[in-house]
């Protein structure tokens, strides 16, 4: 069994910043596609970011691009999610999610996609 561990959660203010992380544990497996989505109530978990294995395609929601960048340590089921010019529409519990095997363009923002999920961490956001 894989399991997800997020961390870096909190409060800001817009305009602030703050970076999450996600490492996973128990069973390895092969070069995984590692991704962020978040959620708030009542809506659907939505894609934030996503990352191939090797760090060479990197995937990002409208509505995040220029302010957040995915990244990961090479070789490793390791992900990070720096969030900058934070607004409170940003607020939202954050998940980090796990593939087992190479993801294509096409579905790397769909929720289903993904193999293993963390157990969410909060992010919010004051304005």
């Amino acid at each position: 069994q894989v399991q997800l561990v997020e961390s870096g959660g909190g409060s800001v203010q817009a305009g602030g910043s703050l970076r999450l992380s996600c490492a996973a544990s128990g069973r390895t497996f092969s070069k995984p596609a590692m991704g962020w989505f978040r959620q708030v109530p009542g809506k659907e978990r939505e894609f934030v970011a996503a990352i191939s294995w090797s760090g060479g395609s990197l995937y990002y929601a409208d509505s995040v691009m220029g302010r957040f960048t995915i990244s990961r340590d090479i070789g490793k089921p390791t992900v990070y999610l720096q969030m900058n010019s934070l607004k409170p529409e940003d607020t939202a519990v954050y998940y980090c999610a796990a593939r087992e095997t190479w993801i294509p363009t096409s579905i790397v923002r769909t929720r289903t996609s993904y193999d293993y999920w963390g157990q969410g961490t909060q992010v919010t956001v004051s304005s």
